[in-house]
């Protein structure tokens, strides 16, 4: 979708803040490069819920497996949705925005990821890393993306993914990356909240005026419109933020309380 970039660099900005401050017995960061492995990993996380619509920057990222992928995700949406609706939700003709719009899904994908790199290890963590680095180099880098074969965008996702476990281990934790995938699945939960049509937050699980998707997003002259002015300026901005915090944390950790350096700065 048009705002796919805008998730990229806004999970890469909330990816470097938390990252830099996660406390390291929660699964945080023992050091900058782990950080920006996190950050990588929350950008990726960021356009994972586009799953849901095969017109997304996730489903073009890895050819024919993510455009099927994408397919039976928004079928799968949509059956829920009929599933839990009420008599006050309207019907929809797809799944796009439903679903995988929720925090429970925000939740479940971060557990699941925690769990299996958890029950699996080593092999799992590397797919995982595969997955959503490959996710934030199309975000991240759309035009250049755009240019190359989806083939070179997944080898080169292939071989990130495997020189972060062989490099950083510790930075594969089960713990980590659950965060960082919950992490970015929020902040594009709070992207879309800000747009004209809204977010169903609490979708299928809570009822609020009788309806259990009820969309929450902002008062009206403060919502967006997917691909224009505000929505730009809004890239600029993470852009500008993302820069900013990866400054802080390579040249000034101290000044932010990076858990890697604690005890120097008080």
């Amino acid at each position: 979708m048009v705002m796919g970039p805008t998730h990229a660099m806004s999970g890469a900005a909330a990816g470097l803040a938390i990252g830099a401050f996660l406390p390291v017995e929660w699964g945080g960061a023992t050091s900058a490069t782990e950080v920006f492995v996190f950050a990588g990993v929350t950008a990726g996380a960021a356009l994972l819920p586009d799953l849901d619509t095969s017109q997304s920057t996730l489903a073009r990222s890895f050819g024919l497996v993510s455009k099927v992928l994408a397919h039976i995700t928004e079928s799968v949406s949509k059956t829920i949705y009929d599933l839990t609706m009420t008599r006050k939700d309207a019907r929809i003709n797809n799944g796009h925005r439903t679903a995988t719009h929720t925090l429970s899904f925000a939740l479940l994908v971060g557990a699941g990821t925690a769990a299996l790199v958890s029950a699996y290890g080593k092999n799992s963590a590397i797919g995982v890393l595969f997955f959503m680095l490959g996710l934030a180099i199309r975000g991240l880098a759309p035009n250049w993306a755009k240019k190359q074969d989806w083939v070179y965008v997944t080898g080169l996702s292939l071989a990130l993914a495997i020189a972060v476990w062989f490099a950083l281990p510790a930075s594969a934790g089960s713990a980590a990356l659950g965060a960082a995938v919950t992490a970015g699945v929020v902040v594009h939960i709070l992207g879309v909240m800000m747009t004209k049509r809204g977010v169903p937050l609490l979708g299928g699980v809570v009822s609020i005026g009788g309806k259990r998707w009820w969309n929450f997003r902002l008062p009206g002259p403060l919502r967006i419109r997917s691909g224009a002015g505000m929505d730009k300026l809004l890239a600029v901005t993470c852009t500008a933020v993302t820069v900013v915090l990866a400054y802080c944390v390579v040249w000034a950790p101290h000044r932010i309380g990076a858990p890697w350096v604690a005890g120097t700065f008080i």
